[in-house]
C-alpha cells in the first residue's frame, strides 16, 4: 500500500481517546471514538491481533500498539524504517513487520515488543500476512516484484516467488492458496503456497489499480478494491461475480465473515459498506462519512468494530495542487462501530 505524509522526526506515541459519535446511516456504522497518537509520521496499515486486545498501527520508523477499545497506548515496536504492515504468529509468540526502507522484516516478540531478529526481503516489503495453512510469513515486495517466502521456525526467507508486476496485497483460502493484486498489471494471481508456483494470471477487466484485498473462505469470493469499483472475483476460477461502485481513492478492503459485509475504505472520506447476501448476490448498502485520506482499515471479527487511519490537513490555496500538508501531530485512529 502507498505510504502516507510523513512530517518532522519521530518521537514517543502518546494515544489519547476522545469520544466523537456521528449520525447513523442505514448500515449502521458511524465514528463511535477517535484515538490520537501525539507523534508525527507518515503511516500505512493498521491490524488487530485478534487473539489480544491490541490494536497495532505503522507510523513513522516504529509500531504503535494501542488497546482496541480505547486506544490507551500499550507501547510500541521501535526501528521499523518505512513500516506498512503487521502479522501475527500467536502460536509462537511472534509479530513481524514488513520495513519498505531498510528491505527487510522485524521479528518482534508479541508479549514484551522486544526486537528478536531483522530478516532481508525483496526489495521495499509492502503488505506482509502469516499464512496459518502453510504455517509461513508472506512479504508483498513492491519494487522486486516478487513475494519473500518465510519461514518463522528459522527466520530465513525460504522462497521467492516473481509475480510479473507490483504485488500489492495476499490473502489466504486456508487450503493451499494464495491470491495477490497486482496493481500495475490489473490483475490477481493464485499461488500454491506448498510448491510456492504462480498458478494463473486472473484479469480483472474492468477493474484498474487493485490495492486492497479480502477473502471470504466460505463464498470463495475475493474483494479487490480498484479504482472507484470493488471487484468480486471466483476465488476457483478467476472468474468477474460483480462490480460495485465504491469511494474515490480506495487503498484498503476487509471482510466480516459473520456481518458478510464488505469494507472499503476511500481517501475521498467514506468507507463503503456492501453486503454479500449469497455467492452471486451483493449490494451497495451505504457510504459511510470517515475523513479525508482515511484510505487504510481493518476489521476486528470478534467486536465486528472498524478501524481506519487519517489525519488533519492544512488548508490548500485555491488552484494548489498536491497533496496537502499534514498538520503535525494530528495522525489518528477511527474506530467505526453499529
Amino acid at each position: 500500500m502507498k505510504q502516507f505524509i510523513t512530517c518532522l522526526s519521530l518521537v514517543a506515541a502518546i494515544a489519547a481517546p476522545v469520544s466523537i459519535v456521528s449520525a447513523q446511516g442505514p448500515s449502521g456504522f458511524h465514528i463511535a471514538k477517535t484515538f490520537h497518537i501525539a507523534s508525527p509520521g507518515g503511516w500505512d496499515y493498521v491490524s488487530v491481533n485478534f487473539t489480544s486486545n491490541q490494536l497495532y498501527v505503522s507510523h513513522g520508523a516504529q509500531v504503535n500498539i494501542l488497546d482496541k477499545s480505547t486506544g490507551d497506548s500499550i507501547g510500541f515496536v521501535p526501528n521499523t524504517a518505512g513500516v506498512h504492515g503487521i502479522a501475527y504468529n500467536n502460536a509462537m509468540g511472534r509479530g513481524y513487520t514488513s520495513n519498505g526502507r531498510s528491505n527487510n522484516v522485524s521479528v518482534f516478540d508479541l508479549k514484551t515488543q522486544a526486537l528478536l531478529t531483522q530478516i532481508t526481503t525483496g526489495t521495499n516489503p509492502d503488505a506482509i500476512m502469516y499464512d496459518e495453512f502453510s504455517k509461513k510469513v508472506i512479504t508483498c515486495n513492491g519494487r522486486s516484484n516478487d513475494l519473500s517466502v518465510i519461514d518463522p521456525s528459522t527466520d530465513k526467507v525460504v522462497a521467492t516467488i516473481p509475480v510479473g508486476g507490483k504485488p500489492e496485497t495476499a490473502v489466504s483460502d486456508n487450503a493451499g492458496k494464495i491470491f495477490v493484486n497486482i496493481e500495475d498489471k490489473n490483475e490477481i494471481i493464485a499461488i500454491d503456497i506448498k510448491t510456492n508456483t504462480v498458478l494463473g494470471h486472473w484479469a480483472l477487466t474492468p477493474g484498474e489499480s487493485p490495492t486492497g484485498l479480502a477473502i471470504d473462505t466460505k463464498t470463495k469470493r475475493l474483494f479487490a478494491g480498484c479504482d472507484k469499483q470493488l471487484i468480486v472475483m471466483d476465488a476457483t476460477n478467476g472468474n468477474v461475480v460483480a462490480k460495485l461502485p465504491i469511494g474515490d481513492g480506495c487503498d484498503g478492503v476487509s471482510f466480516d465473515p459473520t456481518l458478510k459485509l464488505v469494507f472499503t475504505s476511500n481517501g475521498s472520506g467514506t468507507m463503503t459498506v456492501i453486503k454479500e447476501s449469497s455467492a452471486s448476490d451483493f449490494s451497495v448498502v451505504e457510504n459511510v462519512p470517515t475523513k479525508r485520506g482515511a484510505r487504510t482499515i481493518c476489521v476486528d471479527e470478534k467486536t465486528h468494530r472498524v478501524y481506519l487511519l487519517a489525519a488533519d490537513y492544512e488548508a490548500q490555496a485555491a488552484g494548489a495542487t498536491g497533496r496537502p500538508r499534514m498538520i503535525p501531530g494530528s495522525f489518528q485512529v477511527l474506530m467505526l462501530e453499529k
